[in-house]
């Protein structure tokens, strides 16, 4: 009794452990890694990669995987630059109106992620992959292979405007952060989410419609997939078939270092954005320290193994899939 107290008490408190341990390391090594400059950068390169963590976090609490993400934050992001282009160019000019239009499409794209795997029964790591490479093919048709670009100053204030040091995406992203912790903590919906994750059996024979809250979640995930597209915009001024690349290694290796099991139940929305931000921490000081690429990916490789180790009870399994 005492040993699993022990164990769930590691595993709560690890990834804020390890995050902790980064910052002093990386300070020691290089003071001017602890500054107020150098952690708004840091924040900049995690705004987008929140919004993805989070949209795969209530996938994976339910006990599925999401690999789509690349496509969807590309594919909205696209979108996003053309709609606010022919609504006039500027936010005055009516340009706001493609902001909830873009949430509706990514909300769209999720609710087709999630029917093909429900109705089709198609495993859902192979269902959203195949809607990734999809999402991503329809990018480069739309564009042939071009850059659209978005040269509103009003728009792009999200990413000048700063408070306090920090850009104003930031306070939106911390916003939008909270909001899905509530929907996780305090709504049916979150709760539907843990249910289904800690097993569907019991949850279907509680009365409870599996199918309907996983297709919601697929549809909660595909609307915060794109937020993180306008936020690409926002930080790049421009999208492009690419825009959405590496966010599917970034978002699932955050969600697994901050704390999410990846069977489902367990985790949630701050041990999501608690491993961006770890994440972000590494490839920022190595930066500072001067150390090779390839460092960083072994450093995140071996703490994706110590997590996967903390958060498991090998007593209980009895293989490996």
């Amino acid at each position: 009794m005492n040993l699993n107290f022990n164990r769930e008490t590691v595993i709560r408190w690890a990834p804020l452990l390890v995050l902790l341990t980064l910052v002093i390391l990386f300070t020691a090594i290089n003071p001017a890694f602890l500054t107020q400059r150098n952690f708004a950068r840091i924040a900049i390169a995690a705004a987008p990669a929140v919004m993805v963590a989070i949209g795969v976090t209530f996938i994976i609490i339910m006990g599925s995987i999401d690999l789509s993400m690349e496509g969807a934050v590309s594919l909205t992001a696209v979108l996003f630059c053309i709609a606010f282009l022919h609504l006039g160019g500027t936010l005055a000019a009516g340009g706001w109106v493609a902001i909830p239009l873009i949430l509706a499409v990514g909300g769209l794209v999720g609710m087709v992620n999630g029917l093909v795997h429900v109705r089709l029964r198609i495993p859902s790591f192979m269902a959203s992959l195949a809607i990734g490479f999809i999402a991503t093919g329809a990018v480069v048709l739309i564009t042939g292979g071009d850059i659209v670009k978005i040269n509103d100053d009003t728009f792009r204030m999200l990413l000048t405007w700063r408070i306090a040091g920090f850009p104003l995406m930031i306070y939106v992203v911390v916003a939008l952060s909270v909001l899905a912790w509530f929907i996780q903590a305090y709504t049916r919906l979150g709760r539907n989410f843990y249910a289904v994750g800690g097993g569907e059996e019991l949850a279907h024979a509680s009365g409870l419609n599996v199918r309907r809250v996983r297709i919601l979640g697929f549809v909660v995930a595909g609307v915060f997939y794109s937020v993180a597209g306008i936020l690409q915009v926002a930080k790049l001024g421009q999208a492009e078939s690419v825009t959405g690349a590496n966010f599917m290694f970034l978002s699932i290796t955050s969600v697994v270092v901050g704390g999410v099991a990846l069977w489902g139940g367990i985790g949630g929305v701050w041990n999501a954005v608690i491993g961006v931000i770890i994440v972000n921490v590494i490839s920022n000081g190595m930066i500072v320290i001067g150390l090779p690429d390839y460092l960083q990916d072994g450093m995140l490789g071996i703490l994706v193994i110590v997590a996967v180790i903390l958060s498991t009870d090998r007593r209980a399994v009895s293989f490996v899939k």
